[in-house]
This record gives structure tokens, sequence and C-alpha cells, in this order.
């Protein structure tokens, strides 16, 4: 470790404690595994060097164009939704550079992370390496199709705000499966949105709403333009 890096890491663990403290606990966060989780990932490896002293802001951070890793609250809240077991099966979709898979790997037995980017599933899976997170790991393929090799999942996350579900993604829950997300409910310029639960019960997927929540949007999930004629 470098001079730098090691003046460093006492300031980004400060970070990591307060982060916990002032984004997670005060905002309804208060799953002990879940703090305990959040408050031992490094957020910082798995951003940029350059982008390390911002790695705990109360905000979506773009780790690459158009991609972001969510903001701490809104992850936090919506893995306490999910009620993330320890013998859960986990689908990771859009994770970008992996920091939502390792905290989910601190919370289930299993999780896959799938990402469309090629460059960003790389990365992911080398912090998930460098972490020694067994298990965890990386795929790569359509984020809207989910991943049908190791359905159906406990639960499945949606790293960002989405326009739609698609059914093959409600296909791949498990039966009381829980699939978190934010929706877009309200089209530009006012772009209202709000996390919510999706649960299958006897084959059927019903939602309800838990929060607003302003995250960034994955293109991949954007609505097909309409055509009015």
């Amino acid at each position: 470790m470098s001079a730098l890096s090691q003046a460093a890491a006492p300031d980004l663990a400060v970070a990591r404690f307060h982060m916990v403290e002032s984004q997670l606990r005060p905002n309804q966060v208060r799953d002990d595994r879940i703090l305990t989780a959040m408050g031992s990932v490094p957020r910082e490896a798995f951003v940029s060097p350059a982008m390390a002293s911002l790695a705990y802001i109360d905000e979506d951070i773009q780790v690459a164009p158009g991609r972001y890793l969510l903001e701490p609250m809104v992850l936090g809240r919506l893995l306490q939704e999910a009620g993330v077991r320890a013998s859960d099966r986990v689908l990771d979709i859009a994770p970008a550079t992996g920091y939502s898979t390792a905290v989910l790997a601190a919370l289930a037995r299993e999780v896959i992370a799938l990402e469309s980017d090629t460059a960003l599933a790389a990365a992911a899976a080398g912090n998930l390496r460098a972490l020694s997170l067994s298990n965890a790991r990386v795929v790569s393929g359509d984020v809207t199709e989910g991943w049908r090799d190791d359905a159906p999942y406990d639960v499945i996350l949606i790293n960002g705000c989405v326009d739609f579900l698609p059914d093959t993604l409600a296909d791949q829950l498990a039966e009381d499966g829980r699939l978190m997300t934010v929706v877009q409910t309200s089209p530009a310029p006012a772009h209202v949105a709000e996390a919510r639960l999706y649960v299958k019960t006897r084959g059927y997927v019903s939602h309800r709403a838990l929060f607003d929540a302003n995250v960034a949007r994955l293109r991949a999930f954007a609505a097909p333009p309409r055509f009015d004629f």
C-alpha cells in the first residue's frame, strides 16, 4: 500500500462509519446484518481512485457513462425490505462495478451478478476476487432477460430506475421470492419514481410502493417509444 493509500485508509473508514450512522440509521435502515455489511464493504474499492474520497456521499456515484452505484440509503432500504436471508440465492442485476454484489454476498448464500457491459462485468469480477468473495460471481448478458441458468431466485435486485419490469424477471422469482427496484411513475419533466417491493405468491407477482426515490435510470429498462396516430 502506498503512503497516500495508508493515509487515506483511516479517513475512508471514518467515512464508512458516518455513512452508516448519518445516512442509513436515520433513514429507517435498522437491520443489523445490513448495517454490518455496508459498514464493512469498502465502497471506495468500487470506484476509481480519483473518486475514492467521494465514495460515501449520499447520492448515486457514476462509475461509467450512464452507469452508477446506487445511493447508500436507497440500497440499504431496498435490501431491508427484501429481507435477504442467509439461505437465499440472489440475482443482482446491473451491479456495475459490483458494490451491491459484495454487500449481498455478506447477507446471502449465493449471489449471481448479471451485467450487460463487458468492461463493467470484468471490473466487478476483479473487485469481488480482490475481496475473496467466494459466494458471488459475475455473468454477462442482457439485464432485461435475467439469468435463467441459475433460476429461480429468492431475491432479485435491479440497480437503478426502470420504466417497466420484464415478465422474464418475474418468471425467475421463486415462490415467495422478492424483487426490489425503483420504478418511474411519471414521465419527463417530472420524473417521479418510487421504490417497490414485488413478491411472488402462488405464481402471481404483486407489488407495493415503499418510498419515493431519485436514482439514475437504467437505459436497458427504458420504455419503447410510443407512436400515436
